[in-house]
């Protein structure tokens, strides 16, 4: 039996992460969540999850900034999603400037984030 997938959830948002953490644990996920710059970078070395969806703006990280020191610390192979409820072409283009693999919108139901995440892990 394969191991589900790690996926690391940051938000500042507490209501985000705990609808996320539960409807990716009740879908098969095996889920970490955290809401600063400080937790991505703990988180991502001791869990080593194979997504990181991360809100754009998270104290110590706005604007996605964390994403490199993120990616100092988590395994070779994370994935890196942006995610956020600013303009989708906004954050297309702040995902590609900051070379991260992907983004979602928050504008999405949990649900649909989910399966984008399964598609998402089964491509790591």
């Amino acid at each position: 039996m394969k191991d589900p997938a790690r996926i690391l959830v940051i938000d500042d948002d507490t209501l985000q992460l705990e609808l996320l953490q539960r409807v990716l644990a009740r879908d098969g996920f095996s889920v970490a969540v955290g809401a600063s710059m400080n937790d991505i970078q703990q988180l991502a070395r001791d869990f080593k999850p194979h997504v990181v969806l991360m809100d754009v703006n998270i104290p110590g990280a706005a604007g996605g900034t964390g994403i490199p020191m993120a990616r100092a610390t988590a395994p070779t192979g994370t994935r890196f999603y942006l995610f956020s409820a600013c303009d989708e072409s906004k954050l297309r283009a702040l995902a590609r400037d900051l070379r991260a693999d992907g983004w979602l919108s928050k504008s999405l139901p949990v649900a649909e984030v989910s399966r984008k995440l399964k598609e998402i892990a089964q491509r790591s």
